[in-house]
């Protein structure tokens, strides 16, 4: 339904779950992908492959330590001599549980690098050539948890809280670049909730014995809790959203938070 060819997405954490799930729906629209992630040669090849089987002219990979503003930097200068980014997708993530007061602080430097302050950088980078261009789409993946927060979570909530706020202020000082025709420059945030990629494999695993081998009991036994659907998201749901707010339609929809949630945060 939408044609972006001759557009170039850079999709951060992007060789699995939703990132990957990003990129094959802007591939299937024509795109070309930036790859990023934590992968070896063969599962590098294998989603570049995927990924022009479904679409995209081109798929490459990039590498670049989120937590290293320097490779950061080298990141993004060799997407620039790629074609640059008319697409930015930041979606890589790390997490960690603890209650804070027993939080290592090396673990919050780093979850604070990667989720909050790699977006600064990517988004420092990337914005002025969409300026010039008239179009760009930056989407930032926050989460449920840049909306509510939980406990054990101090940094990851801390980092996806202030990624929303980070993005509010990107799309208000970009907000009037570009024009209709082109589609202009907008800053979104995904706020996904509980979503079936293979992170969660593990806790369903633990009780399916429990409910009988009944996938989807399990699934609404752990949601019942947070997600009043009881129902996860496929990854592809999240990546027909970020295609949509990739077409010049989604001119005027800047600046926002949305939630795929099953309404945890109406509550």
């Amino acid at each position: 339904m939408t044609d972006l060819s001759r557009k170039t997405a850079l999709v951060t954490g992007s060789v699995q779950g939703i990132g990957l799930a990003i990129a094959e729906a802007l591939a299937g629209a024509g795109v070309r992908i930036a790859l990023h992630g934590l992968a070896g040669d063969a599962q590098i090849n294998e989603v570049c492959t995927h990924l022009t089987q479904v679409g995209a002219p081109q798929a490459e990979f990039f590498p670049g330590d989120l937590r290293n503003p320097e490779e950061i930097g080298d990141l993004m200068r060799a997407v620039s001599y790629w074609g640059g980014a008319d697409i930015l997708v930041n979606n890589a993530g790390i997490q960690h549980t603890a209650p804070l007061t027993k939080m290592p602080a090396e673990t919050w430097d780093s979850i604070l690098a990667v989720n909050l302050s790699a977006a600064f950088h990517t988004m420092q980078a990337a914005l002025p050539e969409m300026v010039r261009r008239g179009y760009g789409r930056v989407i930032n993946i926050s989460s449920v948890h840049g909306l509510v927060a939980s406990k054990y979570k101090a940094p990851y909530v801390a980092a996806k809280h202030g990624l929303v706020g980070l993005s509010k202020v990107a799309a208000l000082e970009h907000a009037a670049k570009g024009d209709r025709a082109k589609g202009g420059v907008t800053v979104n945030c995904i706020c996904p909730g509980w979503t079936n990629t293979a992170i969660i494999e593990p806790q369903i695993a633990d009780r399916l014995d429990a409910f009988g081998g009944d996938r989807d009991a399990v699934i609404a036994d752990l949601l019942k809790e947070k997600q009043p659907s009881l129902r996860g998201s496929d990854p592809s749901e999240i990546g027909a959203l970020a295609l949509w707010l990739c077409s010049p339609l989604a001119h005027n929809l800047t600046g926002a938070a949305i939630p795929i949630d099953g309404g945890w945060t109406a509550q």
